[in-house]
């Protein structure tokens, strides 16, 4: 007597098989949320770099309090890195110079940095620290 259908151990084994593809799909997506996050903390602190310049020539040529909450300058950008998931945002000015840096969210050790000199880096630790620093590096 021959039967139609699947037997219990075939009907195991791809339940097994889509449960692996499963957790590597999901695996996967993991990792390119925390990609998707870094893009947009490095997307806000590049922006900041032209409202800073923008907020230099509107204030007698200065950058000092460029870093501080208020209109025309880069507190919006600062809070969209925080929003984008970065857990450290450290930004300093001065009357010459600026700099601000956001810790990555798939790398919460490495900073995403930019400055009034134009540079935009990646590095390793902070390079900057509040009200002392105005270079990254």
């Amino acid at each position: 007597m021959k039967s139609k259908g699947f037997t219990l151990i075939e009907l195991l084994v791809v339940i097994a098989i889509i449960g692996i593809l499963a957790s590597v799909v999901l695996a996967s997506l993991n990792s390119a949320r925390a990609k998707g996050a870094d893009a947009a903390i490095k997307s806000n602190v590049t922006n900041a770099r032209a409202q800073a310049e923008l907020f230099y020539d509107n204030n007698s040529m200065t950058y000092t309090t460029v870093c501080s909450s208020g209109t025309n300058n880069i507190a919006q950008f600062i809070t969209g890195a925080t929003n984008a998931g970065s857990a450290t945002v450290n930004c300093a000015d001065s009357d010459t110079a600026w700099a601000l840096q956001a810790s990555l969210k798939s790398t919460p050790t490495s900073f995403y940095c930019v400055d009034s000199t134009g540079a935009a880096t990646t590095t390793a630790a902070s390079s900057i620290a509040d009200g002392s620093d105005y270079i990254c590096g």
